[in-house]
């Protein structure tokens, strides 16, 4: 993949991935701002109002229409928590022209200004948002967040990081509360939309067989016109120090019939390079089917029916988890600082090394394999202000030791330990 960037405007850039291995462009547009007590739930009702109309398409009937007439192009949003920030995304993606009979039409221009539309001029009545759309979007926001519950595995996640990130942005649901609700009605939402636009960092993302016209294109935009600079109210992705910290307890009873166990794990890092170890170092840990937390606590012991980690980059964090029988709490909570004491003291071979990298280098090598995949590694890269290739990443893991990995082990220690339970 070729990948460029370039500023629009001070606050707002254009990103360009080329590659001829898709019949089809996928273009993005995510806005980033500091996740915040006053404004998570109103900008995460935002994406679903948008997508309801636009000044030129004001209804979701119209904009299907729309779409069907570009050979079938679909157009989504959704919501994102990356690190400290709140990320709202919006995606079209429509068949490359090249792949067209000969036609007078530019395919890949009239859906870049349909997705910009639908985003920068949405459909108002009164000069603010419709009541109508923004009422039927409360009511399914609300039945989001109610329903967090009923995944269990990820509500106990979810928890975890609330408790480990009280006084954090990051502990913050990405999704908002339900007793914002009825404080938001068209108006201020629309108002809260208009700051949005204005202090957001924006990154706009066109993939596949594309050429520098685009650009032109993008600038010529009557919506991108209408932006101003601005500095973006947003947290880059640094290295953030921590002092090791008591060991905190949180037990939480519900009608569960099999307990939920979420280790939160401090990283006492402080240069972004060694991220990369960390990564190998969870990949080890627990990230994989043959890592320790897997092999010895699900296989040999059978105390989890789930036992894995995951490495969070953006906050540089870790989460354990465990989907365990209730009575076995103690033992397997045991094992899994045993399982950490063992990565302290070096014990693992370098097989576990060997498939670990094996592993990584699967999902670096994957990663052309998809657009969004594309998308979402450079825009880590943004967010991180790093700048990567995938040739050097594969190089940088296959030279990762196990003295680097002992040396970041013991650098972890526990934070919170949350489990869930009847």
């Amino acid at each position: 993949m070729q990948y460029k960037q370039l500023e629009l405007k001070k606050g707002i850039k254009l990103h360009t991935i080329k590659s001829d291995k898709f019949k089809t462009n996928l273009m993005s547009i995510f806005l980033t701002v500091k996740l915040d007590r006053n404004t998570v739930t109103n900008n995460a009702l935002i994406p679903s109002v948008l997508r309801r109309g636009s000044k030129n398409m004001q209804t979701q009937e119209k904009i299907n229409k729309e779409l069907e007439e570009l050979y079938g192009a679909s157009f989504d949003c959704g919501l994102d928590k990356a690190g400290d920030n709140q990320v709202l995304k919006f995606y079209m993606e429509t068949i490359n022209d090249n792949y067209l009979p000969e036609t007078n039409e530019n395919i890949l221009k009239i859906s870049l200004e349909k997705l910009l539309e639908l985003v920068f001029n949405p459909y108002l009545e009164n000069n603010c948002f419709s009541k109508e759309y923004v009422e039927q979007e409360k009511t399914n926001l609300r039945n989001i967040i109610e329903s967090k519950i009923d995944n269990k595995a990820r509500y106990a996640l979810d928890r975890c990081i609330e408790e480990m990130y009280k006084e954090e942005p990051f502990g913050l649901y990405k999704y908002g509360y339900v007793e914002d609700l009825d404080k938001i009605n068209e108006k201020n939402l629309y108002d809260e939309y208009q700051k949005l636009i204005k202090n957001s960092k924006i990154d706009i993302f066109v993939t596949g067989n594309i050429d520098e016209t685009i650009i032109e294109e993008l600038k010529e935009n009557e919506n991108i016109k209408k932006l101003q600079d601005r500095k973006p109210e947003y947290i880059s992705h640094k290295i953030e120090h921590t002092n090791k910290k008591e060991e905190k307890i949180v037990n939480e009873s519900m009608d569960v019939t099999q307990g939920k166990l979420v280790i939160g794990l401090d990283i006492n890092i402080d240069k972004e390079e060694d991220k990369y170890v960390v990564l190998m170092y969870n990949n080890i840990l627990g990230g994989s089917a043959t890592s320790k937390m897997f092999q010895n606590i699900r296989e040999k012991e059978h105390l989890a029916y789930v036992a894995n980690s995951m490495y969070f980059r953006h906050k540089n964090v870790i989460f354990i988890n465990c989907g365990i029988e209730i009575e076995n709490y103690e033992k397997t909570l045991n094992l899994t600082k045993q399982q950490l004491q063992d990565m302290k003291k070096g014990n693992f071979t370098d097989e576990d090394i060997s498939n670990s990298k094996k592993g990584i280098i699967a999902t670096i090598k994957g990663i052309e394999d998809e657009q969004d995949t594309m998308i979402t590694y450079c825009f880590g890269q943004e967010l991180s202000q790093t700048q990567v290739t995938l040739e050097k990443y594969k190089e940088i893991v296959e030279n990762i030791n196990k003295k680097q990995i002992v040396d970041i082990a013991n650098k972890v220690d526990i934070n919170t330990v949350y489990f869930l339970k009847n």
